[in-house]
């Protein structure tokens, strides 16, 4: 039987000023395997639709017919709250049907995830795993510094995407446009000259958060306050609710204990590394996932 096995990271994006530009790949993985037993099937203990308008399954049928394939699905992305599951999911079946048909990597599998997904940001940092800078379909990656973590408030209760999108204004004021245009210069250099003081002085954002802070009060309130806590700052994770929290290596149990208390009732803690490796095919491998 033919099969494929692809493992792809999830991703959080905006990094805060970096509204649909910017993007990193979070140490959270999508693990699909899909075999060809002859019939469709979906195979997963996840809250997934299980027929063919599962989007890992679509993906997949942009190169391949599902027909006599199965797909054995499992995660440790969260599925809502911001965090890349579906941009994850796209990336998966892409890849599966790219390595069943034998293109040999001539596709253009990140140009086809845009398509599918919308916008480039969650889907470049899963294919490719870093920091991803995205201007349309040309985008570039960085690797992340070092001594850098992350943390993820991830709220109970989540937030379409459809609203947080719908809440944003047509216009902006010019004079947070360029405080944007700053803080992303700031966020930039600091992320990719290791100075943690720059990144946390480009995480502030004007743009989109402010716009959606009624949709999830207390992820605003926690992205306010978190260097109070002892983060470098804290954003919130592409259409939110869930906030990451940036943190120096040094620190980041010291500002998980204290966030503990904070977010008690209302979301969970959930600690993350930032991924260098990209989505990718694997041989024989079985990772816990």
């Amino acid at each position: 039987m033919r099969s494929a096995r692809v493992l792809v990271p999830g991703s959080t994006a905006n990094l805060g000023p970096g509204f649909d530009v910017l993007a990193a790949a979070l140490g959270l993985h999508l693990d699909v395997e899909v075999v060809e037993t002859g019939s469709f099937a979906i195979v997963t203990d996840l809250r997934l639709r299980r027929d063919r308008a599962n989007l890992i399954v679509r993906a997949f049928e942009r190169l391949l017919p599902a027909d006599r394939f199965e797909f054995r699905v499992s995660s440790t992305i969260p599925l809502s709250g911001g965090l890349g599951s579906s941009a994850a999911g796209v990336v998966a079946g892409l890849m599966a049907a790219d390595a069943l048909a034998g293109s040999g990597g001539e596709r253009d599998l990140l140009g086809l995830a845009t398509e599918l997904e919308g916008h480039p940001d969650n889907v470049a940092a899963s294919l490719l795993g870093g920091l991803v800078i995205c201007d349309g379909t040309d985008v570039r990656r960085l690797e992340m510094p070092r001594g850098l973590d992350a943390l993820l408030v991830v709220p109970d209760t989540a937030v379409r995407t459809e609203l947080a999108r719908k809440a944003l204004p047509a216009v902006v004021p010019l004079a947070d446009a360029v405080h944007n245009l700053a803080a992303v210069a700031k966020l930039t250099a600091g992320l990719v000259g290791g100075d943690l003081t720059l990144v946390a002085e480009g995480l502030r954002d004007r743009l989109h958060q402010p716009y959606r802070a009624e949709l999830y009060p207390r992820s605003a309130e926690l992205v306010a306050s978190a260097p109070a806590l002892g983060a470098l700052g804290a954003t919130v994770s592409g259409a939110g609710p869930t906030v990451l929290v940036w943190c120096r290596s040094a620190e980041t149990a010291a500002v998980a204990q204290r966030l503990t208390p904070v977010i008690e009732g209302w979301a969970r803690l959930l600690p993350v590394a930032f991924e260098p490796s990209g989505a990718r095919l694997l041989q024989g491998e079985r990772p816990a996932v």
